[in-house]
């Protein structure tokens, strides 16, 4: 089993960057593949980023395309989400999870998953 646990949000302006991490406890953490997804008020949860558990096969929203980017060092058992040209859009809980019996992007599927952290943007 896999314990997640995110870091790194906060409040930030249009324009501003943010790094997320992601600290994994368990042997296992490389064995799988970690996606980030994010929830907004109101909204459902959408997928944002995903690695797979050999670095560097990586998908992205088409939304956060070029503005986000994942990675992880199983070394250190941590994914990290690096969050740049940030719109108030982004502002939602941010996420990561692992272990998905499912398509990457397939959320219901993943089996292990942090509490979230907290990013705002402000316009």
């Amino acid at each position: 089993q896999v314990r997640l646990v995110e870091s790194g949000g906060g409040l930030v302006h249009t324009g501003d960057s943010l790094r997320l991490s992601c600290a994994a406890s368990g042997r296992r953490f490389s064995s799988y593949s970690v996606a980030w997804s994010r929830q907004a008020p109101g909204k459902e949860r959408e997928f944002v980023a995903w690695i797979s558990w050999t670095s560097p096969d990586t998908k992205y929203a088409e939304s956060v395309k070029g503005r986000f980017t994942v990675a992880r060092n199983n070394a250190d058992n941590t994914a990290s989400l690096q969050m740049t040209s940030l719109k108030p859009e982004d502002t939602a809980v941010y996420y990561c999870a692992a272990y998905s019996t499912g398509r990457y992007d397939s959320l219901k599927d993943y089996h292990f998953w942090g509490p979230g952290t907290q990013v705002t943007v402000s316009s």
